[in-house]
């Protein structure tokens, strides 16, 4: 339930999505106030308190680079960082709107919209800034995300923004790429983004890039018809077209070598595939969502990886923490494997906290300061 006490403003350049927004929350809140030219933001903030704002992320510019939007979104966070700013913007400009998150926006709506997921963005957003001014801390409250039968545990600010990100993300068509250190959980994050999708009901389709060699990599991707090759006994569906009106899942994309880069690319772009043997072409409809733990960026301003293939597989990034970065996530998680351990082993308490200490030191990895001994 909306607060009756609320005071939004609704910043855009269309009269119809002023008149529209203000007609669907006029019974909602207390009051909407419309601007249709940002530079009154600042003059309208000065002389008035809103509890929510929606600002749209296009203005002027005949490009929709989302710039003006985020000048606006820093203008209003520089004189006051704890405000709430929910981002609107088109369907296409996905991308631009997760990159808000990052720049301090709240949350963002993709319009057209529908009235209810509106109102729902408006709740969360009122809800979360009630819990900040009742805790007197920022951020949202610790979460536990389900990752099909997987948990992703995390309390620390740095795995607040991955959930976050997940929430949003997910009910996209955005493609997605997971970067992270070994043991950092991409794969907890790809069948996250799966299961709040649009797809859920359709398959999730793995592929760990990194174990394909030259010779067995278009036939895992594409499939091959019987006698393309010697082994080639009968036709066998490739990981696209098994994946269709699904997601598929690319682990260890930044190891592929520069021909199987190409030929990754050229089946993105063209949205089909053509299996071994065969001259046919095989529409594919996927969401895609990719995982590395190389520098790609670094490879790419070496020239070995392609900067067009970065652009087709990564609209949205997420970068997840290594845990000696995450805080007191580490007691979080040795409650959560003492838990574990303890059930395997029937409460024998030594053998459990040895296991404990093994996997803490796997996770937090090489590069921790410190180490947890075993006793």
């Amino acid at each position: 339930m909306v607060s009756k006490n609320a005071r939004v403003l609704v910043v855009d350049d269309e009269s119809d999505v002023l008149f529209a927004v203000k007609m669907l929350l006029k019974t909602e809140v207390k009051e909407v106030v419309t601007e249709k030219n940002p530079e009154n933001l600042m003059s309208l903030l000065s002389k008035q308190n809103f509890d929510v704002i929606f600002l749209d992320m296009n203005y002027k510019s005949a490009l929709n680079t989302g710039n003006e939007g985020f000048y606006w979104l820093n203008r209003i966070l520089e004189r006051d960082k704890d405000a709430t700013v929910i981002m609107i913007t088109a369907y296409g400009d996905i991308g631009t709107a997760v990159r808000s998150l990052k720049e301090g926006a709240t949350d963002f709506i993709v319009k057209p919209w529908h009235n209810d997921k509106l109102l729902e963005a408006l709740e969360t957003a009122l809800e979360n800034k009630t819990a900040k001014k009742a805790s007197g801390t920022k951020g949202q409250a610790p979460r536990r995300m389900a990752a099909n039968d997987f948990d992703m545990l995390g309390e620390s600010e740095a795995m607040q923004e991955v959930f976050h990100k997940i929430e949003k993300i997910a009910p996209t068509e955005a493609n997605v790429l997971i970067l992270g250190e070994n043991g950092t959980g991409k794969e907890l994050v790809a069948r996250a983004l799966h299961q709040r999708s649009f797809r859920s009901a359709k398959p999730l389709i793995c592929a760990d890039l990194a174990a394909m060699n030259e010779g067995i990599f278009e036939s895992e991707l594409f499939g091959h018809k019987k006698g393309s090759f010697t082994d080639a006994k009968e036709d066998r569906v490739g990981r696209f077209e098994a994946a269709s009106g699904g997601t598929l899942f690319l682990d260890e994309i930044g190891n592929i070598s520069l021909p199987q880069q190409a030929k990754l690319l050229t089946a993105l772009q063209n949205r089909q595939v053509i299996p071994l043997g065969s001259n046919v072409p095989v529409p594919i409809d996927i969401r895609l969502v990719s995982a590395t733990n190389v520098p790609i960026y670094v490879l790419a301003a070496k020239n070995q990886f392609r900067k067009d293939l970065i652009y087709r597989i990564n609209t949205v990034e997420i970068t997840l923490p290594p845990l000696r970065d995450r805080g007191d996530d580490v007691v979080l998680l040795a409650k959560h494997f003492a838990g574990i351990y303890a059930e395997r082993n029937h409460n024998q308490h030594l053998i459990s906290i040895r296991l404990l200490l093994k996997s803490l030191n796997n996770i937090a990895g090489p590069a921790t300061s410190g180490s947890y001994s075993t006793p």
